[in-house]
């Protein structure tokens, strides 16, 4: 999204310029790349800005191709490791910019789609989402009939199915109709920090019984229940929970570093909010603190090489 806008602005090379230095500082070989519609555009605009951004990414990968590349699968991101590249693999964070249209999911799997999140923190045709805080609302719901066609194309097409910002009702709702491997691309532990963003021990089993990935989220607000107790010791007692509970062949990390897009809430809404979010860890340059920190709390190299990437890049082995 902060790619397609600031070159909707004239800019170019934004990637190289603004991301690309925090990367290698951090030690980051593949980004997942999520596509984000801001609620101001639904439901007239989701599509268009949908494919505006693959089109901002796939400008910027032509503009610095020595840098960047577009990875399709888990072997891709040995090929952007190899040659010393970072990689995107594109996913999107809600569904709505197929609408009630199931043929879209195909074209968005030929430009590069690979990981589906049915839901942000919002309803859509396919299933209702979990709010960040408790909101006002009428009856929920869980997996629509559409949803339910969706989840099973999506299957069918090579797409993994990502559940994080989908409701609980939704959630056992995946977890029964999956036939693949679920993950939860960016949700931390609910016993540790109580948003309904968050997924109970259950849930972490039950994802881990697909053989799927939890990507642990460095998102102050998923992290403490107060400012206070969001601290990269929290993130990374929500860590070793998913990895008590889960395994560690089953956890990986989805930080979702929002702090670059901040400057397009606006003052109102940021006001709104109980608490303005931060990010736990300050960018991706600030990776190797957390890895310090995992190092000092006794996981070995196997095991952070399999947190660090090895789980999440299994999910996309053909």
């Amino acid at each position: 999204m902060d790619v397609q806008i600031q070159r909707e602005r004239g800019r170019t090379k934004v990637i190289e310029t603004d991301y690309y230095p925090r990367f290698i500082e951090g030690g980051v070989n593949v980004i997942v790349a999520a596509l984000f519609v801001d609620s101001g555009y639904l439901p007239e605009m989701g599509l268009r800005k949908a494919l505006s951004q693959i089109s901002a990414l796939y400008e910027e990968v032509n503009e610095s191709p020595d840098k960047l590349m577009i990875c399709f699968n888990g072997e891709d991101m040995n090929k952007a490791k190899q040659s010393n590249k970072i990689g995107f693999l594109l996913s999107i964070e809600g569904a709505e910019p197929i609408g009630t249209d199931l043929s879209l999911l195909r074209v968005f799997y030929e430009l590069g789609v690979r990981n589906l999140g049915l839901v942000w923190s919002r309803r859509n045709a396919v299933a209702d989402g979990s709010f960040f805080q408790p909101t006002k609302e009428g009856k929920k719901g869980g997996i629509s009939s559409f949803g339910v066609k969706v989840i099973a194309e999506a299957e069918k097409l090579g797409m993994t199915i990502d559940v994080s910002h989908l409701n609980d009702e939704g959630f056992w709702d995946v977890i029964e109709m999956a036939t693949k491997p679920v993950i939860a691309s960016h949700s931390n532990a609910r016993s540790l920090c109580s948003t309904m963003r968050n997924l109970t021990d259950e849930q972490i089993k039950a994802i881990a019984k697909t053989n799927g990935v939890i990507g642990v989220n460095a998102a102050s607000m998923l992290v403490g229940d107060e400012d206070k107790d969001s601290t990269l010791e929290q993130l990374m007692n929500h860590l070793d929970h998913l990895v008590k509970v889960a395994g560690v062949e089953h956890v990986a990390l989805g930080l979702d570093l929002c702090e670059d897009f901040m400057k397009y809430v606006s003052p109102d809404d940021l006001a709104s909010l109980p608490r303005k979010p931060f990010d736990i860890v300050k960018g991706h340059q600030s990776i190797p603190q957390l890895y310090d920190g995992l190092v000092n709390r006794g996981y070995s190299q196997v095991e952070l090489e399999a947190i660090l990437g090895g789980n999440i890049q299994r999910i996309f082995m053909k």
